[in-house]
């Protein structure tokens, strides 16, 4: 290996490592509100990319038939709890419900030519099913220890990757680049979709910073993540909370997609992998620190671009094996603490 080839595999890496650390950070986000390991995290990825290649076909993503059959079953799910004495908000419901489907079907119903236009369309569709998701298969479950979370967590990823290969079919899609443009740098060929991914990747980070220190409700997500009690008796929604971290979550995985789609071709099963390699740079971080799990991400980005040339044969299991040094030091240095009642 020369030093040629060792930079444009840094690059890769680089671009790989974006990428996971869009994925770490949703999953660091909606385990440290709601305790739920979001398995599914990576097929929000493959549908944003393949309800992208829907629209730029002219057609009508069958996500968008998603979206409003878990609006309507959400709906009635509250209309039932409101029968049965419980507190429901109607402003939120009706937020995720009503009006965000809504703007999806308007903005889909509108076919938009420009790219741009249809990454927002895209981001519209997606976006309001994380909320949707936490509302049906994880709230009724609040209560529940986390490994009941993970059992339905994994069984959600077995019916969305089912359905995913319901609407798309098994054949991939990829779609045109954000931007055309060629650079050479000293002999290192860098295209413009990479430069898009990596400053869309800086600006989530920065932006999720600026949420999480600056706004109001995103210190109350910073707080329902520290105490969650705590943060109730201090009148927190925290059913809300979880709301607001799976609506980030699934901005996330959309724009996630928007982004993969024109570097590989995607497939309905694509995001479990990329979802489970930023599990991997999650865990790194401890499923509670951001910067550890965006430093995670780059390492394992550096690992699979590196482990592809000296051992593409093992550059799956050499990510994925990362996973148990980390378990290993983490399980020697920590204390067990029991689990919050």
């Amino acid at each position: 290996m020369d030093g040629q080839i060792a930079l444009f595999l840094a690059q890769d890496g680089l671009i790989n490592g974006a990428i996971y650390a869009l994925m770490a950070l949703a999953l660091v986000l909606v385990f440290s509100v709601t305790r739920v390991i979001f398995v599914p995290q990576g097929e929000l990825v493959a549908y944003g990319a393949l309800t992208m290649a829907v629209l730029q076909a002219g057609g009508v993503p069958a996500t968008l038939w998603l979206l409003l059959a878990l609006a309507a079953a959400t709906l009635a799910l509250e209309g039932w709890r409101q029968l049965r004495g419980g507190l429901v908000d109607w402003w939120s419901t009706a937020l995720w419900c009503v009006a965000a489907p809504a703007l999806a079907a308007l903005a889909v119903w509108w076919q938009p030519q420009d790219l741009l236009a249809q990454a927002l369309v895209v981001v519209l569709v997606v976006t309001p099913l994380g909320p949707l998701i936490y509302r049906l298969a994880f709230r009724p479950l609040s209560h529940a220890t986390v490994l009941v979370l993970l059992i339905v967590s994994v069984a959600l990823h077995g019916v969305l990757m089912g359905l995913g290969l319901w609407f798309f079919g098994a054949e991939g899609a990829r779609t045109p680049p954000f931007s055309e443009a060629r650079f050479d740098w000293g002999g290192l060929r860098v295209s413009g979709q990479s430069l898009v991914v990596l400053a869309a990747t800086g600006v989530l980070v920065l932006a999720m910073f600026a949420f999480f220190e600056r706004t109001v409700l995103g210190k109350a997500l910073r707080a329902t993540a520290i105490n969650r009690v705590g943060a109730r008796l201090m009148g927190i929604p925290t059913e809300l909370s979880g709301d607001v971290s799976f609506a980030l979550a699934a901005f996330i995985g959309a724009v996630g997609g928007l982004l993969i789609a024109p570097i590989t071709t995607i497939y309905y099963d694509t995001g479990f992998l990329v979802g489970l390699k930023g599990f991997v740079a999650a865990i790194i971080g401890g499923l509670a620190s951001y910067p550890a799990a965006l430093l995670g991400a780059l390492l394992v980005g550096q690992l699979e671009a590196f482990a592809s040339f000296w051992a593409s044969a093992f550059k799956e299991v050499l990510v994925f094996t990362l996973i148990i040094p980390v378990l290993l030091w983490r399980s020697l240095r920590s204390h067990h603490v029991e689990e919050e009642e």
